[in-house]
């Protein structure tokens, strides 16, 4: 894999925003069309099963950053956004970069992008189905020899979830501008560091600061993606608009209590990091219970080194809360931290929190949510708004552009980041007729 370089743009350039339609305007005949109708969903699910057989595990989907597999991947990616008539080519972060070019090269630019890499045992959508959308839209204007008056450049971001170095988002904060160099020196479970890893898969870290996207020459960020829960599939709805992100802090924490023998030491005298850690479980699960819209998770829970017969010594978990309102998570969480405090000092346990991740509640561009809506109401379907409680490379781009997040129904319950993951074939099709709408009219096709 070779680490291709951005070519920074040499000038602002000076552009219109993207012009949404009049309100009144009927939709044109070609939204409706027939023909339209299962152009793109079968071919984008066969897409995702190819890239599902990519896998470090043979029982399940994996993809982690860097892995042989990730790398795979990045490889067919970067061939298929070819075969759509991109130039493509893999950055010095990993991110695949396709780009379709408007009638400037250095003109206004339109980014439409999701991750590929995968959390363990994963689904094959998650981030994925984004990407592969705009391929098939892009491969389609390209066949019918459209070209915008704008430059579309698709990314797959190589590096979302932060899964190996428990650094989240590397891929879309390099082009953002926000990648934390420090992050280099995270190590994984095996020790090697993350600069080790991307020198040893013929990345440069050092041209990553040389990633960033200037601001006046884009015109937005928008991103397909499932929407990871019920709401539409309760709905019987196979889209949404994004209106916000929630907000997130992700936090690793460290238990220091005193091993010992678990049939000798009695139970007023022990000091055990587990119980600690089931108290700490608890009362995250106790306190987010409490708030709407407020939601935390315990997802990693481990005693390095336990047998049945030691007391535990050590416990090392983490946390993840979440929320739209940014108040009411700075709330929970100051709560949490205070009462982890009197747990370590009553049961005489050290105890040591690291912050892995903070993102802010991200509202997403009104301008970009009423165009999207409207290509959703080109394509014959209700429009429906919703908060995304997941996070997403668009958290990246706020301050740096507008975003905006266009939701395709999860089927199975809406289950997510899980193999029972689903979407159907039918509503990744509407997903694409949707985003093709979007790209024709926000402008006039050249």
């Amino acid at each position: 894999m070779r680490a291709g370089r951005f070519k920074t743009l040499r000038r602002a350039a000076q552009h219109e925003a993207l012009k949404l339609p009049a309100a009144s305007q009927s939709a044109p005949p070609a939204a409706r069309d027939p023909a339209l109708a299962g152009r793109f969903g079968p071919r984008i699910l066969a897409l995702a099963d190819q890239l599902a057989a990519l896998s470090e595990s043979r029982d399940g989907l994996t993809c982690t950053y860097l892995a042989d597999a990730h790398r795979a991947t990045a490889a067919q990616l970067c061939e298929w956004m070819r075969e759509a008539g991109m130039a493509s080519d893999i950055d010095a972060v990993g991110n695949v970069v396709g780009r379709y070019a408007g009638p400037q090269p250095a003109g206004p630019t339109l980014i439409v992008g999701s991750h590929y890499d995968t959390v363990r045992n994963a689904g094959k959508y998650d981030g994925r189905l984004g990407i592969l959308v705009a391929i098939a839209v892009i491969d389609d204007l390209n066949r019918a020899r459209h070209r915008l008056p704008f430059t579309i450049e698709v990314i797959g971001f190589a590096e979302e979830e932060g899964v190996r170095f428990s650094s989240a988002y590397l891929g879309s904060s390099a082009v953002a501008g926000r990648f934390d160099l420090q992050a280099l020196q995270a190590r994984d479970a095996s020790g090697v560091t993350l600069q080790a890893a991307m020198r040893g898969a013929g990345l440069d870290p050092d041209a990553i600061p040389r990633l960033t996207r200037d601001p006046k020459a884009l015109l937005g960020y928008v991103e397909v993606h499932i929407e990871q829960g019920p709401v539409l599939l309760q709905e019987g709805l196979p889209l949404g608009i994004v209106s916000s992100i929630a907000g997130a802090l992700r936090l690793a924490i460290s238990i220091r209590g005193e091993a010992g023998h678990a049939g000798t030491v009695p139970m007023p005298m022990r000091h055990d990091a587990a119980a600690a850690a089931a108290e700490i479980v608890l009362l995250v699960e106790r306190r987010c219970a409490a708030v709407p819209d407020l939601v935390g998770t315990v997802g990693m829970l481990s005693v390095p080194d336990g047998v049945p017969n030691v007391i535990p010594g050590q416990c090392e978990f983490s946390i993840d809360m979440r929320s739209p309102d940014e108040a009411s998570l700075r709330a929970a969480v100051a709560d949490v931290m205070a009462e982890i405090g009197r747990i370590g000092a009553r049961r005489a346990a050290r105890i040591e929190t690291r912050e892995l991740l903070r993102t802010p509640s991200v509202p997403c561009s009104p301008r970009l949510q009423a165009q999207l809506a409207d290509a959703i109401a080109r394509c014959g379907l209700p429009v429906r708004t919703l908060v995304s409680g997941a996070g997403h490379d668009a958290v990246m781009f706020h301050g740096l552009t507008e975003i905006g997040m266009l939701f395709v129904r999860c089927g199975n319950g809406g289950i997510s980041h899980s193999p029972l993951e689903s979407v159907s074939a039918a509503d990744a099709d509407l997903a694409a007729r949707a985003l093709r709408e979007f790209l024709l009219h926000s402008g006039t096709v050249a």
